[in-house]
């Protein structure tokens, strides 16, 4: 079996609202889905994290950049080819849009893989540990209103996720600390002080304001503290660790096994992040999980993007082991 083409598909869709986060505002939803043919017909299907226009640059290595160094491989040599990929590519782009890229041609070889041996994902990952996975809500997206108005609406958001029997619920802040911790105050009150709640800066801090937020956090039972400052700051993230009650999480901004490995012996964080769309697609995945095992943190993907990239990530935690294992594991979150 050889690989005869690789295309890439950047689908886009009007939002009915502008929303954001702490670094832009946003009126359209992209997703970057890679689709490989093979000699036999079978047709493996991946996606590339990178929003907005970052998806055009990331089709164009797709398949400008990527596609002439492996097309005519064996499409299951997936090791081979990712490392043929990231060696050819090393001088110019051991971070960012380049991984990305492969991150989506790396999930499309597993598809195909999959296909070819008419098992699902997941057998190929180890096999089946969990039947089900507990799903979390997602919303609070902030949006260019004064603090007492996102307070409204966090407020009326958050009840109705609740609602919906999701086992948790986090909300963006980012807006400044004194505002943010406004934001949290008022999204605890309206679900609760037991209610799993988690709050995420996309690193919108400096180490003193990340403190001074993640305090407020301590008093207010949230779960974790996401993404507070940038993510090469790694004594940053060491500091607040250390300084705080409240988990940090991080790691969607973060790639390969090598940037994880720096991530995980700095002992940055207490939830690990990893994005397979982003940090090299599953293959990398598989070593990135096994360092955050190896070293006792609980591991909780990033999910953002469209239905195949949670389709991925279903795969992935239904093969994932209790860590470190017991009659009442603590597991991962969707």
């Amino acid at each position: 079996v050889k690989i005869t083409s690789i295309k890439s598909h950047v689908l886009r869709y009007e939002l009915e609202d502008e929303l954001g986060y702490s670094q832009q505002y946003y009126k359209h939803r992209t997703a970057h889905l890679v689709e490989i043919e093979t000699d036999e017909g079978i047709t493996g299907w991946g996606e590339c994290f990178g929003p907005g226009n970052i998806a055009l640059a990331n089709k164009f290595i797709v398949e400008k950049v990527i596609q002439p160094l492996i097309k005519g491989e064996n499409p299951t040599n997936k090791e081979y080819i990712w490392h043929k990929v990231y060696n050819s590519l090393r001088d110019s782009g051991q971070k960012g849009m380049p991984i990305q890229a492969l991150s989506g041609i790396d999930i499309a070889l597993w598809d195909i893989l999959s296909k070819k041996a008419n098992l699902p994902l997941y057998q190929l990952l180890g096999g089946k540990c969990n039947n089900q996975i507990p799903v979390y809500g997602y919303g609070m997206m902030l949006q260019k209103k004064p603090v007492e108005q996102l307070i409204e609406l966090f407020q009326k958001e958050a009840k109705e996720i609740k609602e919906k029997n999701f086992k948790a619920m986090k909300m963006k802040i980012g807006i400044g600390p004194k505002d943010d911790l406004k934001l949290v105050k008022a999204v605890r009150e309206a679900i609760g002080d037991d209610y799993k709640l988690m709050v995420d800066a996309n690193h919108a801090y400096n180490l003193s304001d990340a403190l001074y937020v993640g305090k407020g956090l301590d008093e207010m039972n949230i779960y974790w503290f996401e993404e507070p400052v940038a993510p090469e700051d790694y004594e940053g993230y060491k500091e607040l660790k250390k300084k705080l009650n409240t988990n940090i999480a991080g790691g969607e901004a973060e790639f390969t096994k090598y940037g994880w490995n720096q991530l995980i012996k700095n002992r940055c964080v207490d939830i690990a992040q990893p994005e397979v769309c982003g940090l090299g697609g599953i293959t990398e995945y598989l070593k990135v999980s096994a360092l955050a095992q190896s070293n006792f943190i609980p591991i909780i993907n990033h999910v953002w993007g469209s239905a195949l990239s949670i389709a991925v990530n279903l795969h992935l935690l239904t093969s994932m082991p209790d860590m470190p294992g017991g009659l009442f594991p603590s597991k991962p979150m969707l």
